[in-house]
C-alpha cells in the first residue's frame, strides 16, 4: 500500500517573503564559498537548487528584510547540510568516536576566538556566528548556543540508536526529538528575525516554555510524517515517530501515521491554547511591560508562520519522498475532526464523577525494597507532627471540615513510603523525610479543596507567594504561619535547607516552587474543564507529584561530589525523567478510581490516555503500563550501558562514579519504594472513599473577601513573637524522635521523597 499523508491541521495561511528570489540566490553563492557543493555525494548545485531552502524561509519568515532572509536561509542551509554531512560521514560509518570529537570542535566555534574551520560545516558557523549574535543580548546568546549545542551533540543520541539498532519510546521520542530535531533552534532564530528578543526574566516562564516546546514538536512530528518513506525506508532511520508508534503500538503504519497526526494537531492547539488562556495571565501576574508583551506577541506570531510556512515548503520541496494527498498546502485546512479530535474541544468535553472500575495490572518492578530499621519510630512521630501542624484541623472558611484525621493519616503510611526510599537513613533523616512526604500530599489535598471548587485562582496564586516567603535563603524570619500548610512548610525549611551551602538551597527551593506553582496549573485545568494533552501533562506531572524536588534533593545529597557537568548530560536527564515518569504513572494507575470518581479530577494518565486515544479506560490502563515498562526498561538500559560508558569517556575518577552510582541507587530506591507503598497504602481504597467522614470536595466560600476567610487560622500569639518559627518550649513547637527542635543536624537529602502523592 502507497504511503499516505493525513489530513493535517492547518490553523494559519502560509504568506511569502517578497525577498525569495534573492535569499536563493544569496543561499547558493554562500553554499559554494563554503565548500557545500564540493563533495557530490552530499550536495551539488541542482541537489540544493531542488531542495529550496530559500523558499522555506521565505515562507517560515514573511516579514523580515531582505538583509535577514539572507542570513535566516544561511543558517538553515548550514543546519541541512550538517544533518546531510553527519550522516554520509557518521552515521553510515558508525564512526561513534569520530562522530564525538567532530561535534565536540563545532562547540569551539560559538566563542570569542575559534580554531581554522576544516569543512565545510566548521566554515560555515565560522562565517554565521559573527553575523548574528552582535545584535542580540547576552541573554539569547547563551540560549542559542544551548539549542545549537543541543542540535549538533544530540546527533549522538540518533547515532546510538542506529548502533544498537533501537527505537525509542514515545516520552523519550519526543524530548530527545526537541533537541536533535532542531525547532527551539528555529524559534530563536524567529527571535532574531522578528525583532522579538524575549525577556531574559520571561524565557523560562511556563507560557513561553510551553508556546516554544509545542511549537518544536509540531514542526517535528510533521517533519516525521512528510520524511517517513525517505528515513525509515531508504535511510534505515529510527529517530520517526511514525516507526515509534509501530513499535510501540504493534500497529501498522497507516495507524501509526493517524496517531502522530493526532499528536501533531493536539500540540498545535496546546499552542493556541497556551497563547490565549496563560499569555495574558503572566503579563498580569508579572507586571509586563507593553513594550516587552509586543515583543512576546510578535514571537507568537512569527512561530505561527513558521507553522504555515514550513508545511507550505515541505510540500514543495525535493528533499522528502512526496506521498500522496498532502492535503491543505496552500490554504486554511480546519475541519471538525481537527477541532472535535485530540487537543481540541474533546479536551473540555469530560463529564466529572463517572464510576469507574479497573484492574491495576502488576507493573514491572526489578528493584527490590529495603526496609529502614527505625520505620516505627517514623510512624510514631510523623502523627505527632501533623497534628502540630494542624493537618487535622478544620479549614479556615469550611466550618467542621478537615482534610485529613489522625485515623487516615495512619493508613496512609507515609512512613513506610519514606522507610523504601532511604533505608540506610538515620531515624531523624527517616522522620524528616515522612514529614515532607505528608506535607506534600497534604497540599496536594488542600488546594483543590480550598481553591478548586471556588474556581479561586486569585487565591491559590495568593497562597503561593506567602508559601515562598517561608523558605527565605538565609534562613532569616518568615511571617506568621497562617495555615497548617504554612506551618509545615516553617518548620520543615530550617530543618532542611541550613546543612545546605547556598547554591544547593537556591535549588532546593526552585524545586518545592516548581511543585506547588504546579497545582495551581491543575486548578486552571479544572476551571476549564480541560484534560490535558499527552505531552504537557507528563512533562508537568512530574512537578505535581514533587518528582523534581525529590530529585534536587537526591541531586543535593551532602558528602556527594558529582562530575563536573554530570547533570547537563544526556544520561542524566533521561535516567531522572524515565524514574520520574514510572513512580507518577505508579501514582495515577492505582489513584484512577479515587481521582476520577470520587473527586471528579482531570489530570490523570489514564484518563488522558482515554481522551487522545478515545479509548475506553482498560485499553488506557493497558498503554500506561506499556509506558512505564518502557521508561523503567530505558533506566536500566541507562544505567547499566549509557552512564558507564560517559564515564569512561569522561575519565570521571572514583569519588565521582561513587556519587553517580549513589545517586542512581537513590532512583531505583525511589521507585520501588512508591510503587511497594501504591500497593500496601489504604489512601486509595474505595472502602476509604465512602467511609463516613472522609474528605469530600464540597464548595467553599465564593466572592470577593473569601479570600482571607480561607487563609485566616490560629492567632499569631499562638505562635510567639511575629515572624518566629516554632522553638522548643513554644505551643506548636515539634518534639518527635528525631527532632527536639535544636540546631538541625546534617540531614542525607536523598531520603526525601516526593510530595503531593494524588
Amino acid at each position: 500500500m502507497a504511503y499516505e499523508l493525513p489530513d493535517f491541521y492547518l490553523p494559519y495561511p502560509p504568506r511569502l517573503n517578497p525577498h525569495v528570489e534573492t535569499a536563493r540566490a544569496h543561499s547558493g553563492r554562500w553554499a559554494a564559498e563554503m565548500g557545500m557543493l564540493d563533495d557530490p555525494e552530499i550536495w551539488d548545485e541542482r541537489v540544493l537548487e531542488a531542495m529550496d531552502y530559500g523558499l522555506m524561509c521565505a515562507y517560515t519568515h514573511p516579514d523580515c528584510s531582505a538583509a535577514e532572509l539572507d542570513l535566516i536561509t544561511d543558517w538553515y542551509v548550514w543546519v541541512f547540510y550538517f544533518d546531510d554531512h553527519f550522516w554520509q560521514i557518521f552515521k553510515r560509518s558508525r564512526d561513534i568516536k569520530g562522530a564525538q570529537a567532530y561535534l565536540d570542535r563545532l562547540d569551539l566555534f560559538m566563542a570569542d576566538d575559534p580554531p581554522e574551520a576544516v569543512n565545510p560545516v566548521e566554515r560555515g558557523l565560522a562565517d554565521l556566528w559573527p553575523r548574528t549574535v552582535p545584535a542580540m543580548s547576552a541573554s539569547w546568546r547563551d540560549r542559542f548556543v544551548r539549542v545549537t549545542r543541543d542540535l549538533t551533540q544530540e546527533s549522538m543520541w540518533e547515532l546510538f540508536h542506529i548502533e544498537r539498532d533501537a527505537v525509542s519510546n514515545p516520552i523519550e521520542y519526543i524530548e530527545e526529538r526537541r533537541k536533535v530535531g532542531g525547532a527551539p533552534w528555529s524559534a530563536a532564530l524567529v527571535e532574531h528575525a522578528a525583532g522579538a528578543e524575549l525577556p531574559a526574566r520571561l524565557a523560562g516562564s511556563r507560557p513561553i516554555r510551553v508556546l516554544t516546546e509545542s511549537f518544536a514538536d509540531a514542526v517535528h512530528l510533521r517533519n516525521d510524517l512528510f520524511s517517513y518513506q525517505r528515513e525509515v525506508g531508504q535511510e534505515g532511520e529510527l529517530s520517526n515517530c511514525v516507526l515509534v508508534c509501530e513499535r510501540f503500538l504493534k500497529c501498522d503504519t497507516a495507524r501509526a501515521v493517524e496517531v502522530t497526526n493526532d499528536l501533531l494537531t493536539s500540540r498545535l492547539h496546546q499552542f493556541e491554547h497556551t497563547a490565549l488562556t496563560e499569555l495574558p495571565p503572566l503579563f498580569v501576574d508579572e507586571g509586563v511591560l507593553p513594550v516587552e508583551q509586543d515583543h512576546i506577541l510578535r514571537y507568537v506570531k512569527g512561530l505561527q508562520d513558521w507553522q504555515a510556512g514550513g508545511h507550505a515548503w515541505h510540500t514543495a520541496s525535493s528533499r522528502y519522498t512526496k506521498a500522496s494527498r498532502p492535503a491543505g498546502a496552500f490554504g486554511l485546512n480546519v475541519t471538525r475532526a481537527h477541532l472535535t479530535g485530540p487537543g481540541g474541544l474533546r479536551n473540555h468535553a469530560h463529564v466529572p464523577y463517572p464510576e469507574v472500575s479497573v484492574r491495576v495490572p502488576e507493573p514491572y518492578m526489578p528493584f527490590q525494597v529495603r526496609e529502614n530499621p527505625h520505620l516505627e519510630q517514623a510512624r510514631a512521630a510523623d502523627p505527632v507532627w501533623c497534628a502540630e501542624m494542624g493537618f487535622f484541623d478544620a479549614i479556615p472558611g469550611l466550618p467542621a471540615t478537615a482534610l485529613w484525621t489522625e485515623r487516615r493519616l495512619v493508613g496512609f503510611d507515609f512512613a513506610l513510603c519514606a522507610s523504601g526510599i532511604s533505608p540506610d537513613a538515620s531515624a531523624a533523616e527517616l522522620v524528616l523525610a515522612t514529614n515532607w512526604l505528608a506535607w506534600g500530599t497534604y497540599g496536594d489535598d488542600y488546594y483543590p479543596r480550598v481553591f478548586g471548587t471556588a474556581r479561586d485562582l486569585v487565591g491559590a496564586k495568593a497562597a503561593n507567594r506567602r508559601l515562598k516567603a517561608f523558605m527565605p535563603l538565609d534562613l532569616a524570619a518568615m511571617p506568621v504561619p497562617m495555615t497548617a500548610l504554612e506551618r509545615g512548610l516553617a518548620d520543615l525549611w530550617p530543618r532542611t535547607a541550613a546543612p545546605m551551602p547556598p547554591e544547593s538551597r537556591r535549588a532546593f527551593r526552585t524545586a518545592v516552587e516548581d511543585m506547588i506553582d504546579s497545582w495551581v496549573w491543575e486548578l486552571a485545568g479544572h476551571a476549564q474543564n480541560r484534560v490535558p494533552e499527552p505531552i504537557d501533562y507528563i512533562e508537568m506531572r512530574r512537578r505535581t507529584f514533587g518528582s523534581n524536588m525529590t530529585m534536587s534533593l537526591a541531586w543535593l545529597a551532602p558528602g556527594r561530589e558529582m562530575p563536573a557537568g554530570f547533570d547537563r548530560t544526556r544520561e542524566f536527564f533521561n535516567l531522572t525523567n524515565a524514574a520520574q515518569d514510572y513512580a507518577c504513572m505508579v501514582n495515577d494507575l492505582f489513584s484512577y478510581q479515587k481521582e476520577i470518581q470520587y473527586e471528579g479530577e482531570l489530570h490523570n494518565a489514564v484518563l488522558v490516555m482515554q481522551n487522545f486515544f478515545g479509548c475506553d479506560a482498560e485499553e488506557a490502563v493497558g498503554i500506561v503500563d506499556a509506558l512505564m515498562t518502557s521508561r523503567m526498561r530505558q533506566f536500566e538500559h541507562i544505567a547499566e550501558v549509557d552512564l558507564p560508558a560517559m564515564l569512561d569517556g569522561a575519565e570521571v575518577g572514583d569519588v565521582g562514579r561513587a556519587s553517580v552510582d549513589a545517586y542512581v541507587a537513590d532512583l531505583r530506591n525511589w521507585m520501588a519504594a512508591v510503587l511497594r507503598w501504591h500497593q500496601r497504602t489504604r489512601r486509595y481504597d474505595e472502602e476509604e472513599q465512602v467511609r463516613p467522614g472522609a474528605a469530600r470536595w464540597t464548595q467553599g466560600p465564593t466572592g470577593l473577601g473569601t479570600v482571607t476567610a480561607r487563609a485566616g487560622a490560629r492567632p499569631a500569639s499562638a505562635w510567639g513573637r511575629p515572624g518566629a518559627v516554632p522553638t522548643p518550649g513554644h505551643p506548636g513547637a515539634v518534639s518527635t524522635p528525631g527532632h527536639s527542635g535544636a540546631a538541625p543536624a546534617p540531614v542525607h537529602l536523598g531520603a526525601v521523597p516526593a510530595g503531593g502523592a494524588a
